[in-house]
């Protein structure tokens, strides 16, 4: 590999994915909650940077290109684990984020199967949106969190925070960030269907392709 500033940005970002949940071990709230945030964020900026600047630069690696689509879906993964977590088990995260693990899982497993054909699942731009949309999700959850700690010292729960007129900005974040989390779901079950259909050719026994 090259340490060319593209791969270095995607290593940068392999890290700071499993950093997230650290920041919670090592920093009281609502500061572990404001590390997350700046760490995921800081992240999820790399992620447009690295790939830019690649093509840019004529830099393009077989690295960045294995890599780049692993840090993505650790990032999500690991984020999604905690805000979870740390949301006080709600039924309506919970949902949304069980479909976006179960695609990230079904799509890898599909590539795997398809080894050297797997280039047929090649990421498209629904693809690159679904990433965006979980990444804003789960900034603006993690900012929900945050703020309620500041607000009430504990994080929102689903109800308390009253009609749309009345939302503080720790239920107003919060609210937000479910609605786009459900987006970002809907998205992840849709290009994981396409990656499906896609691969249902090399799935069938005879190999009727």
């Amino acid at each position: 590999m090259k340490w060319t500033l593209p791969n270095v940005l995607t290593v940068i970002r392999l890290v700071a994915a499993p950093a997230v949940p650290l920041m919670f071990l090592y920093f009281h709230r609502p500061w572990a909650d404001w590390a997350a945030l700046t760490l995921f964020l800081l992240a999820a900026v790399t992620d447009w940077f690295d790939g830019y600047l690649a093509r840019l630069w004529k830099q393009e690696s077989r690295f960045g290109a294995a890599m780049d689509p692993i840090a993505d879906k650790a990032m999500v993964v690991i984020a999604l684990v905690v805000i979870t977590g740390y949301s006080g088990m709600n039924p309506w995260l919970i949902l949304p984020a069980t479909v976006i693990l179960f695609r990230e899982v079904m799509v890898s497993g599909l590539r795997e199967f398809l080894g050297d054909d797997a280039k047929q699942l090649k990421v498209t731009k629904l693809a690159k949106w679904k990433t965006t949309a979980q990444m804003v999700a789960i900034s603006v959850l993690f900012l929900g969190t945050g703020l309620a700690y500041v607000e009430n010292g504990r994080p929102p729960l689903l109800g308390e925070e009253g009609l749309p007129g009345n939302l503080t900005w720790a239920g107003l974040a919060t609210w937000m960030g479910l609605a786009l989390m459900w987006v970002a779901a809907v998205l992840t079950a849709i290009t994981g269907w396409d990656y499906f259909d896609k691969a249902r050719p090399w799935l069938r026994d005879n190999d009727a392709r």
